[in-house]
């Protein structure tokens, strides 16, 4: 590892350990998937403080608001903000989806107006991806779009202050509840069919026309909502790439999903695996050989995780991760529900057993309920295969009515 890496993850860590301490000690350890409402005005307060510091949006480009943190670097930054048991990011949809989207297929007008809020941790945002009958695919989406121009010409659209029109429904939207805009893939093109005529929409939420229901999931909370948009209006200059091209700015944005901070989680499904070690110690659970044995194998998955995470970096480096990505995805999905099922294994009896009233759960089994999840958010495990099948195996592509 060359020196520059070293010196920027021994900047990284000097800085965590000074500052998640006093008013942010708390917050160690607090929030992400099924506790995303843990401490959230703090932890926002947080992400404030590192905007302030310059510490968010590591990997963009400085002409952006970033440092320019190169590949390496930005690994760096990520597995030492998990090592430091730093609260969960609030922010991570617009820095490592729609930031990264903007610079690559954005206008300049719309990088200079979202790109320093997502910097400041000023403005949240939401993907406006899964329907209700479009979950994973994602080119069956019926959400519309239709422009408004006020009767002028498409080509002066910007000019004239027209506006698109939204109609439609999201759905397992993550922290809409939270935000402010949402980026959505609609149908612009009437008539249209699968990838074709869509197109990709910056909405704002706080508007008539927007109604954000929370969905309350087996966990007893509600990261996810339903996102309905019922003549919900938006600039027509706030559409990212030329409309019908939302399929391949969408995609682009899903390999950006999947980038570095993967290594970051990786670490964070460490911690848990030692944990679950742990507690298997403590309560006699690993006197049992099939415990054991199950034990090991998660340390073996855990290892293949890293090793496919370094492998999907290559498609980073040379751009964005190609399908390759699903592979990686569908592995520590299925690896993270199979932790929850061997960690309510090693509790035994007791993992049965709500840990207060009304239904106050315990880290083990909001563990096994919310990592049911994994295997369908961002992607399902079905979908998935299809991708590797057709896009990496080079399989014939699967009937489709």
């Amino acid at each position: 590892m060359s020196s520059s890496v070293e010196e920027f993850r021994t900047e990284v860590r000097a800085w965590l350990r000074v500052n998640v301490t006093g008013e942010f000690a708390a917050l160690r350890g607090r929030g992400g998937p099924g506790r995303e409402h843990e401490a959230y005005p703090e932890r926002l307060a947080w992400e404030r403080h590192m905007a302030a510091a310059g510490w968010t949006c590591v990997g963009w480009p400085k002409e952006y608001g970033g440092r320019g943190a190169t590949l390496e670097q930005q690994v760096a930054f990520h597995e030492e903000y998990a090592l430091a048991d730093a609260p969960a990011r609030v922010n991570h949809i617009g820095e490592q989806l729609l930031g990264p989207t903007l610079i690559a297929f954005g206008t300049q007008e719309q990088r200079e107006r979202f790109l320093p809020p997502i910097v400041a941790v000023e403005e949240l945002w939401c993907q406006g991806y899964s329907e209700p009958d479009a979950g994973s695919d994602l080119a069956n989406v019926r959400t519309r779009a239709e422009l408004d121009d006020g009767g002028t010409s498409r080509s002066s659209e910007a000019e004239s202050g027209g506006e698109w029109v939204v109609t439609g429904q999201k759905i397992w939207t993550s922290l809409a509840h939270e935000s402010d805009w949402c980026f959505v893939v609609a149908r612009t093109a009437p008539g249209s069919t699968r990838h074709q005529g869509l197109s990709y929409l910056l909405v704002p939420l706080d508007q008539p026309g927007v109604e954000v229901r929370p969905i309350t999931q087996l966990t007893g909370t509600s990261e996810f909502n339903e996102v309905f948009f019922d003549g919900a209006r938006t600039r027509a200059s706030n559409i990212v790439g030329a409309p019908g091209e939302g399929w391949k700015v969408a995609m682009a944005t899903l390999g950006f999903e999947r980038g570095v901070s993967t290594l970051g989680q990786q670490v964070g499904f460490r911690r848990e695996l030692e944990a679950v070690i742990e507690l298997a110690k403590r309560n006699g659970a690993a006197a049992d050989p099939l415990i054991r044995d199950r034990i090991a194998q998660a340390w073996i998955g855990l290892e293949i995780i890293r090793g496919n995470a370094l492998r999907m970096l290559e498609g980073v480096a040379a751009g964005a991760p190609g399908p390759e990505a699903s592979i990686g995805k569908i592995f520590w999905a299925t690896w993270h529900r199979e932790l929850g099922e061997l960690a309510m294994d090693v509790c035994g009896t007791a993992g049965m057993l709500a840990a207060g009233e009304p239904y106050e759960l315990d880290d083990w089994q909001r563990l096994f309920l919310f990592s049911r999840s994994d295997t369908i958010y961002a992607g399902s495990n079905e979908i998935q295969r299809n991708i590797i099948a057709e896009r990496v195996l080079g399989l014939p592509k699967e009937v489709r009515p």
